[in-house]
């Protein structure tokens, strides 16, 4: 039988979940991606503005989490959430949801991997591809590496939580020190004509003014800012006081959504961002070879290239185990079959069977699959960030008793919920700044019909427990009922 953490067993503290969160959203994208977020939003200083603007919406969002992970410190984060506060068909689609978005990652960082060692050693593709996937050639050698790490990957997380913790606060701060070198050398070697003209929206936007550029990086500014739920996934495994836990959620995102703002502008001031955006991938790491003659701009090429590959492993490692343990959560429940709910020596080891599958597809899809991931995997974090803040709000009126270390103010919560449910309309609306696109929102569509079917056909493992066997496979020693009484 499962019981609530209470020892520090395992040795990961609250900077360990700090690096596991922060280094799960600051992945690869400030390298691979930045010109892409300047085309998107017509600029450098609209983008910038954007992941400001971004502030008011995560942030809420992590104070959700903060105050619901040391309330319910069990696998499941949003499905957890979603059960206690509306019941498991809500669980389900929040749990989903999560699942799609995290998954999605990680292949995603594995085509990212390959592509990123195929720019910077181009004997690995050289020579005849296998075959071409929507304009992408696909190399032996690169689905080669991409199955090597992620093989190395899964024997790290099949250790547990404590071993994938090491190893994330060394990439952690090696990303960080790449991120912030880059950003001063930018600065030092930049001139801020730059960074005009200030606004120029691309063919075809879906914006036509600056404030709209603005918020058109909220498109895909929920894939580049997800990572702050690896944390509620990680509290069960990592045991100990999770008191401080919630607190290192909102310093994650917070500081991500800083982070990406101040590369945005550094990098657009280095550089004139129209040519930015015609650069090689990785572009951050090639415009320095422009900005600086010499020695200066190959050190500063071989730091960024060396940071965003450790950012790319801090997101792959991090969304590594905190899926094994959304489905773990989702098993022990009977949302999905029981096989998934087998935990060995605190780790979801059938989950990382699955993870580990889904990792190994990346390499096969290559990088023009690169848009709709990102997009689809967005938006169904925005979905679980929604369920979840709703479910703040209802678990305040249900369960007035739970343990509450750290209390959102009222109208803060109002606000995360209403700016989730916004949120979330808007990225399945054409027209809209930060529509998904329609390629992501078929695949987003298809993706919970799969689900439902899934769920559908589980049913019958669900009646045979009564709720209170169903609820108390999702939490464990909680007492629920104590939380609920008046």
């Amino acid at each position: 039988m499962r019981t609530q953490p209470t020892t520090q067993k395992k040795g990961v503290s609250a900077v360990d979940f700090f690096c596991i969160g922060f280094g799960a959203i600051v992945g690869v994208g400030w390298a691979v991606s930045i010109n892409g977020w300047m085309n998107n939003s017509g600029g450098p200083v609209p983008a910038s503005v954007g992941y400001l603007l971004c502030l008011l919406i995560m942030v809420p969002f992590g104070l959700v989490y903060a105050e619901l992970v040391p309330m319910l410190p069990v696998a499941g984060g949003g499905s957890a959430f979603a059960y206690a506060a509306f019941g498991e068909k809500i669980s389900f689609l929040s749990g989903w949801g999560a699942f799609g978005a995290f998954v999605a990652i990680i292949p995603w960082e594995a085509i990212q991997v390959t592509d990123v060692l195929g720019y910077l050693f181009p004997a690995l593709t050289a020579g005849k591809p296998m075959y071409n996937i929507m304009g992408s050639d696909i190399y032996l050698t690169t689905i080669i590496i991409g199955t090597i790490f992620t093989v190395l990957l899964f024997l790290l997380n099949r250790r547990g939580l404590s071993s994938a913790a090491t190893l994330q606060k060394f990439l952690c701060i090696f990303l960080v020190a790449s991120a912030v070198i880059g950003a001063i050398a930018g600065l030092v070697g930049g001139n801020i004509d730059n960074v005009q003209p200030i606004y120029s929206p691309a063919e075809g936007a879906s914006h036509s003014s600056f404030f709209g550029g603005a918020f058109g990086i909220l498109c895909t500014a929920a894939f580049f800012l997800a990572g702050f739920e690896t944390i509620p996934q990680g509290v069960e495994d990592a045991g100990g006081d999770v008191k401080k836990v919630g607190s290192t959620v909102v310093m994650s995102v917070g500081l991500a959504c800083v982070f990406y703002a101040l590369l945005l502008f550094c990098f657009g001031y280095a550089y004139p961002w129209k040519d930015f955006l015609s650069l090689d991938r990785p572009a951050a790491a090639n415009m320095f070879k422009f900005v600086f003659d010499g020695g200066a701009g190959v050190g500063l090429y071989w730091l960024i290239i060396i940071g965003a590959l450790a950012g790319l492993f801090t997101t792959w490692n991090g969304f590594f185990t905190a899926s094994a343990n959304l489905l773990m959560a989702m098993g022990r429940a009977k949302m999905l079959p029981s096989w998934f709910a087998v935990q060995k020596n605190g780790v979801a080891v059938n989950g990382l069977y699955i993870v580990t599958l889904l990792s190994f597809i990346g390499p096969f899809l290559g990088y023009n699959m690169i848009d709709t991931v990102t997009c689809f995997s967005a938006t169904a974090f925005i979905m679980s960030w929604m369920i979840s803040a709703l479910a703040l709000l209802k678990l305040r009126k249900t369960m007035p008793n739970a343990n509450r270390p750290y209390k959102l103010a009222t109208p803060i919560a109002y606000w995360a919920a209403v700016a989730g449910i916004v949120y979330f309309i808007g990225a399945l609306v054409p027209f809209c700044p930060w529509y998904a696109g329609n390629k992501a929102v078929l695949v987003f569509v298809i993706y919970l019909i799969v689900g439902f079917i899934l769920f559908a056909a589980t049913s019958g493992s669900r009646k045979a427990l009564t709720p209170e066997e169903r609820e108390k496979s999702m939490f464990g020693d909680l007492d629920l009922k104590a939380m609920r009484s008046k």
